[in-house]
């Protein structure tokens, strides 16, 4: 049902739709100047400004343009297979030959364009084809026919500025975020290595270890009446059923591990990314996981916080075995040889403790963000389709 007052139409008829291209690689004259240069892993943000790629003068004469206020919608890769991504240039820029640019006709906004297109991803998803070419395709006159109710240009701008304000509020959050993980990271690097001591330890020697030392591997496999757990790298250790990945219940279990409160869990041929979790539950895990038990000399929340250490992480690395030119493999074995320093007991208390007080502020900080992207979703839905009208 077309609200009342707006325009039922497609969207061939609110653009004209230009594609993009790759100035030669060969020519290094092109390349790392001031132009963004625009491919799908700089489609991230609503508001496109800045590529990782930039042309030069000299490239830009052989590439393709958008100007400020183009829409940029990915065509083709991968990434079609998940997400369509869509984002509004704020300055101009070069774009490769995987993206269209989007110009708004007089009749059309071009910021309420890209939030109306990015409300209707869904839709757009069920256009990706995958036929032929093994990877995601949008078809440009699927797209160009793709229906569109369209408000009076001056509703369209007052949904844009309501819903850009929100864009704000999330861009300033992400911001927080990003400057919160980055003193968290660097308290990390001061208070785990040593660098930085509290007063009341101050003189206290540090000792060398052997993770096998200090850490213990439970050997409990089985148990029907518990859970099946999955380790993140963004929740540590969450309920299977709470992931996307395949559900395993039906099989037998009488190889999956146990893991208990306080254990550590970490992937056995991943552990070189810091892929590991201090466990807050007791169920199973997949047989791909190693679960260490920290004895008295080691605080476990402090262990947590040291395997993510990149120091730390590059010695899981050294010390696993290769098993092929790009996987690792670190069993408990391996896992008891890899060295570490460690304050004694009551520091290792401290540190932890710090470090559980930003991991807590991030926390704060993520779930602001998942918030207001929530709510932000559900006004999108309502201003987008006219059950809420607004005033002009």
């Amino acid at each position: 049902m077309v609200p009342e007052g707006w325009d039922a139409t497609i969207l061939g008829d609110c653009v004209s739709i230009r594609s993009g291209s790759t100035p030669s690689k060969q020519r290094v004259d092109f390349w790392g100047g001031s132009i963004p240069w625009i491919s799908a892993k700089d489609l991230k943000l609503h508001r496109i400004r800045n590529a990782q790629l930039h042309l030069t003068e000299r490239g830009v004469v052989t590439a393709k343009l958008a100007e400020e206020n183009s829409i940029l919608v990915l065509v083709r890769g991968m990434t079609l297979l998940k997400d369509v991504p869509i984002g509004l240039v704020t300055r101009p820029v070069a774009f490769n030959q995987d993206i269209k640019a989007l110009v708004a006709s007089p009749n059309a906004d071009p910021e309420f364009l890209s939030y109306m297109l990015v409300g209707k991803k869904r839709v757009l998803m069920g256009l990706v084809n995958t036929a032929n070419h093994g990877t995601g395709r949008l078809d440009t006159e699927l797209l160009r026919a793709l229906p569109v109710h369209l408000p009076p240009l001056p509703e369209q701008r007052k949904i844009a500025e309501i819903l850009s304000t929100w864009d704000r509020a999330i861009e300033t959050t992400e911001k927080l975020l990003a400057n919160a993980r980055s003193q968290k990271r660097a308290l990390m690097q001061i208070l785990l290595t040593g660098k930085r001591r509290f007063p009341e330890f101050e003189g206290l020697e540090w000792r060398e270890v052997r993770l096998g030392d200090v850490f213990t591997e439970r050997s409990e496999r089985g148990g029907d009446e518990l859970p099946l757990l999955a380790i993140t790298s963004a929740r540590g250790v969450i309920p299977q059923t709470e992931t996307d990945r395949r559900d395993t219940s039906r099989e037998d279990k009488s190889s999956y591990k146990q893991i208990h409160v306080g254990d550590i869990g970490y992937n056995s041929m991943r552990m070189w990314q810091g892929v590991s979790a201090l466990s807050g539950l007791t169920g199973l895990i997949s047989p791909a996981y190693t679960v260490v038990v920290p004895t008295r000399k080691i605080n476990a929340r402090f262990a947590a916080h040291l395997f993510k250490l990149p120091k730390q992480v590059h010695f899981f690395r050294r010390y696993s075995q290769g098993l092929t030119s790009d996987t690792w493999n670190l069993k408990f074995k391996q896992f008891s040889d890899v060295p570490a320093r460690i304050p004694e007991i009551r520091e290792q208390i401290k540190i932890a403790a710090t470090l559980d007080l930003w991991d807590e502020a991030v926390r704060q900080i993520e779930n602001k963000g998942s918030l207001l992207r929530s709510e932000k979703a559900a006004l999108m839905q309502q201003l987008l389709t006219g059950k809420r009208r607004v005033k002009v």
